[in-house]
């Protein structure tokens, strides 16, 4: 009977928490429907946009739609950044319930690069007053951008044609998102395909002229009071903004995104992999030692999750790891320098091509290149000359030492006899006759018996 009792409280209890949960979740799912929270976020974009600004970008995002809020700024002062990393900014912005304002200030920043397809992907693009927004040609061939000074649809055809097909290919995928972007917020496509193609860079009164940008602000305050009212397409559903009371809110990077941004940085993610590497080289050479190995263990892993989150050439990491084993070679089997030597060098040349990227803040600090390299030279050439001093000394050990070492004669002899040599007492041969306690020199030795001559005085 009491089994059957706590079958049907059980039965009651699950049914009661469905029912709850149900009801519940009705509300909740009608709750984007309800009045805002009256709350804008603002983050800033400043830099090299890279793995740690599409995290707190995305995250940042998130936190919005949780929160209900009626509007997200990004406030935008950018060079450019890495492809895969904007792109996942892009989706974010594409798919958030929230809608973004990317606003390029304050007076004096652009959105350059990167920042002018992030520009074109948001809900609603503003920007300062002294800004400019173009210059989106891909990086990788920024230097060999289609010319502008050809006249003829012949001349125009031909330079579409030329340069090298990877260009071509990069530039026309390039071309073909921002062109998409810009059809789907109903903005200039054409001025678009120009900043890819001849790199061409507007001011923000040019880019309002134009149809690029909504509105040119000089303010937050007065961007929020010029698109109170705007109707903008959030996930394909027309959304009314309403700023009127909207409590503003200042989103900072966290400790999560901070870390990011520093191990991500190329010259630290670099160091990090020389500090990881060594270490366990250390422990290796000392068993035991632990804090050598718990420390080159942790580097490395950070080196190694920073450098799949960044555009590597595996052919420079590959030549880094080469010269490291060349140069624990040349410890282990000193080759004069032509092990050392060659391990330095795969590490410069290595180091130099480890990021296959131009975009700025994104490459390895040639400073720090060249010091590694200066350090191991003259580490290297240290050992060497070290090594070549203790072949020029005079052998101290073994039965070589005795060569040209000096005894007593225990006894007289002609031809064998009795020595003291190096507190030992030993048979010797002599080719010439041998007094006692005269003052012999070692010339030879055969097995144990030593070639002595006498020392005249």
């Amino acid at each position: 009977m009491s089994m059957k009792k706590a079958m049907v409280l059980l039965l009651v209890i699950v049914f009661t928490i469905l029912w709850a949960r149900g009801a519940f979740g009705a509300d909740t799912a009608a709750q984007p429907d309800a009045a805002p929270d009256r709350q804008a976020l603002i983050l800033d974009l400043k830099g090299p946009i890279g793995p740690a600004t599409r995290d707190f970008v995305t995250r940042s995002l998130e936190l919005a739609a949780t929160q209900n809020a009626a509007l997200v700024i990004i406030r935008m002062d950018t060079p450019g950044g890495l492809d895969a990393s904007t792109r996942d900014i892009i989706k974010a912005i594409l798919h958030s319930s929230v809608p973004v304002a990317t606003y390029v200030a304050p007076s004096g920043a652009r959105a350059a690069s990167a920042g002018a397809y992030i520009l074109y992907a948001s809900h609603i693009a503003a920007m300062s007053p002294a800004t400019n927004v173009g210059a989106a040609t891909p990086v990788a061939i920024i230097g060999n951008p289609v010319s502008r000074g050809k006249d003829t649809a012949d001349e125009q055809s031909e330079s579409k044609d030329s340069g090298d097909p990877m260009e071509r290919k990069s530039v026309n995928d390039a071309v073909a998102y921002i062109r998409g972007l810009a059809e789907l917020r109903g903005r200039n496509a054409d001025w678009a395909e120009l900043a890819v193609r001849d790199a061409d860079s507007i001011t923000s009164e040019q880019a309002l002229e134009l149809g690029v940008i909504d509105l040119v602000a000089d303010n937050v305050g007065e961007l929020l009071q010029n698109i109170n009212g705007m109707v903008v397409e959030v996930n394909d559903r027309e959304y009314q903004v309403n700023t009127e009371g909207v409590s503003i809110e200042q989103l900072e990077p966290d400790w999560r995104s901070e870390l990011l941004g520093v191990i991500t940085s190329p010259t630290i993610a670099y160091l990090l992999l020389l500090i990881g590497v060594y270490g366990l080289i250390l422990e290796g050479y000392h068993p035991g030692a632990i804090l050598p190995g718990v420390v080159g263990a942790i580097c490395l892993l950070m080196a190694l999750y920073a450098f799949q989150m960044l555009p590597v050439n595996y052919a420079g990491l590959a030549l880094i790891v080469l010269g490291i084993i060349l140069l624990i070679a040349e410890v282990m089997a000193p080759s004069f320098g032509a092990l050392g030597f060659g391990g330095i060098l795969a590490i410069v040349i290595g180091s130099v091509i480890l990021i296959d990227s131009d975009v700025p803040g994104y490459s390895v600090s040639r400073v720090l290149i060249g010091s590694i390299a200066t350090v191991g030279s003259l580490g290297l050439m240290a050992i060497i000359w070290f090594a070549v001093r203790a072949r020029q000394r005079p052998v101290v050990s073994g039965r070589e030492q005795l060569l040209g070492a000096t005894g007593i004669a225990l006894e007289s002899f002609d031809h064998q006899g009795e020595v003291f040599i190096h507190s030992e007492r030993w048979t010797a041969v002599s080719d010439t006759p041998v007094k006692q306690d005269q003052v012999v020199l070692v010339t030879g030795l055969e097995g144990l018996v030593l070639k002595v001559r006498p020392v005249i005085e």
